[in-house]
């Protein structure tokens, strides 16, 4: 926003002393989109919303994060977007229209109607104002986009699986362990992963565990999950306190799994096109596999593919 001027005076000096007439209309047309009242509209948006927006992808991109911390961040950044949809459209036409004003630059009669650029206006069938136009197809649109993703990413169960997460972090000498919390995430989320007489075990070695702990040299001074399962490992605690290794190694591979999952059905759109919706789905799984796992993949040779494929031909022949 700061170089918007600077950007209008370099093409306009280009659209005058151009070196070809095709440059000059290219740049023409640049400058046009460039000094549009939508372009300056969403230009104010993503200040206010990347500004809204940035504690939380900081806090989150944070190699030791504070969980809680985090997803009160999530809750209020839910809570000021929800504001800027509801309260924000005000402010910002202001903040536009004064740009507008101090370039004069002809504002536009937002009770006109709205035509479509790019030739699409003679297919267009639903006709409202210029202010309709801005406000709900562009700002409502763009506001319950980034509303919509937090919710998907942070809906209510992953932002209570997180929080009681946060129960087994070994900051500040295991003051967020919580064994209620740790149950209730133990019955809740894993209750296959234990069976009923390892749930009423869990209790009672969490209760050993948080006497231990914070005493044991190897022990106290940990920050992170992450460390505190290297550290039972590394002290052979994880046989004394197997269950709460078990639930710590569930609970770090949680965003792996969940990871893969995504990624695999993002590969799944790739690879199924419309030509190759007819595949099998053994074989569909076998490209998807191939895709996903490429590194692995790029360490086998032609070689050694077609002597495998002789090997099992040979072992099928003796059958």
């Amino acid at each position: 926003m700061k170089l918007y001027n600077a950007s209008c005076l370099v093409l306009q000096k280009i659209i005058v002393d151009g070196s070809t007439y095709s440059q000059m209309d290219d740049v023409d047309a640049a400058f046009n989109m460039l000094s549009s009242f939508e372009f300056i509209l969403i230009l104010h948006m993503m200040k206010e919303i990347m500004g809204i927006t940035n504690g939380l992808c900081q806090a989150l991109q944070k190699q030791s994060q504070d969980i809680l911390n985090s997803m009160q961040l999530v809750c209020y950044t839910k809570i000021l977007i929800q504001k800027l949809r509801e309260d924000g459209w005000q402010n910002l036409l202001k903040c536009v229209v004064f740009l507008y004003e101090q370039h004069d630059i002809d504002i536009p009669d937002f009770n006109s109607t709205y035509v479509a650029r790019h030739g699409r206006s003679r297919h267009q069938k639903d006709h409202f104002t210029m202010e309709h136009h801005f406000r709900v197809n562009i700002f409502l649109i763009i506001v319950d986009k980034q509303l919509q993703e937090l919710n998907d990413r942070f809906n209510e169960q992953t932002m209570e699986i997180l929080t009681l997460s946060n129960a087994l972090v070994p900051k500040d000498a295991y003051k967020a362990l919580n064994i209620e919390d740790i149950c209730i995430l133990e019955n809740k989320y894993y209750p296959l992963d234990f069976s009923e007489q390892e749930k009423i075990n869990l209790k009672f070695q969490l209760q050993h565990f948080i006497i231990d702990a914070p005493n044991h040299p190897n022990l106290k001074y940990l920050s992170t999950m992450l460390e505190l399962c290297q550290s039972l490992a590394r002290t052979g605690k994880s046989r004394t306190f197997y269950l709460i290794d078990r639930l710590i190694c569930l609970i770090l591979t949680l965003l792996v799994s969940t990871t893969t999952i995504k990624r695999s059905f993002s590969v799944m759109k790739i690879i199924k096109t419309r030509l190759q919706n007819k595949m099998e789905d053994e074989f569909l799984a076998d490209n998807m596999i191939i895709y996903i796992e490429k590194e692995i993949v790029e360490t086998f040779s032609y070689d050694s593919i077609i002597d495998e494929f002789s090997d099992l031909k040979e072992r099928r022949a003796n059958f």
